[in-house]
């Protein structure tokens, strides 16, 4: 038999980065995509490796040259190895300084833990790159889903149309998210349904299909955004359209902006399922094969 060791040495603090106690930590799909050997052409790792990225928790130690951060500040952010962190399914974890930010006031850690990647994703995805505003109308596909939920809200608050495809489970709650038109694509073509938008915001995953089928329902001029497909140019210069797949940078500033919107009560946050420390691999597994509403999350210390 296999001893397996689940206690790490505790990680030396070095410049630019803060060591930070984790009280929960968010789960993404990159995660489960990681442990599946999915993304070794892009995520270099040296075993043994702790995933995850998403964070909430307080600063315990900070780094040489780290100024705007002390020790018992309560923060949130990304402290993944891919973003100079040492992994967050752990009780410590170390972050870089410019991947974190004071958390929301008005959550919990574990609600706090949801946040990092999958709001940063939306609000930079349907505020930066697409650009809501009102008298613009824009759709969002899986808006259920941990990043479209957030996408909604933020296109709404925004002042923009926005439509919304969920399966028949989630139409209520994208309703209630404030979608101005809900697509059950259980029973519904959304290229049947949509027409004439600025944009779709592409945050389901649900493959090529779904891509494609969005330059159809963007006029001449408009942008599709997609979290998964790299971009058709063909298609791009068929429909008139510019595309591009985006690759999430979670920084201080966007941090800050979410952070901003969840305490003036912009943001709703739907945590779907909580495990703990001991149980990471089993919400990895969750996450890869359940149609979850909202976020999963890790709670690590009450």
């Amino acid at each position: 038999m296999v001893e397996i060791n689940n206690v790490a040495p505790e990680p030396v603090v070095s410049a630019g980065r803060v060591l930070v106690q984790v009280y929960a930590a968010g789960v993404n799909p990159v995660d489960w995509k990681i442990r599946e050997g999915y993304l070794k052409e892009r995520v270099s790792l040296q075993f043994p490796a702790t995933l995850g990225g998403d964070f909430a928790g307080v600063v315990k130690k900070v780094g040489e040259g780290v100024t705007d951060f002390k020790e018992g500040d309560e923060v949130y952010g990304q402290a993944g190895l891919v973003n100079n962190g040492s992994g967050s399914f752990a009780e410590l974890a170390m972050a870089d300084v410019n991947k974190i930010a004071p958390r929301p006031k008005m959550l919990n850690y574990v609600e706090t833990a949801a946040l990092p990647l999958a709001a940063v994703s939306a609000w930079q995805g349907v505020a930066e790159h697409i650009q809501a505003a009102s008298g613009r109308k824009i759709l969002v596909h899986g808006g259920a889903g941990g990043i479209g939920a957030f996408a909604v809200q933020i296109a709404k608050h925004l002042g923009a149309a926005v439509a919304t495809t969920v399966s028949t489970a989630d139409m209520q709650y994208a309703k209630e998210l404030g979608a101005d038109e809900v697509i059950n694509y259980e029973v519904q073509h959304f290229w049947d349904l949509a027409h004439d938008y600025d944009a779709v915001f592409d945050a389901s995953g649900s493959g090529e299909e779904t891509y494609e089928k969005s330059f159809g329902v963007v006029k001449r001029g408009g942008v599709v955004v997609s979290m998964t497909e790299q971009p058709r140019n063909d298609l791009a210069e068929q429909y008139g359209v510019t595309t591009m797949r985006q690759s999430t940078d979670v920084t201080r500033q966007r941090l800050e902006k979410v952070a901003q919107l969840v305490d003036q009560g912009v943001l709703k946050i739907e945590v779907d399922k909580v495990f703990p420390l001991e149980q990471a691999a089993e919400a990895l597994t969750y996450l890869q094969t359940s149609h979850s509403r909202g976020k999963v999350v890790i709670r690590i210390k009450e």
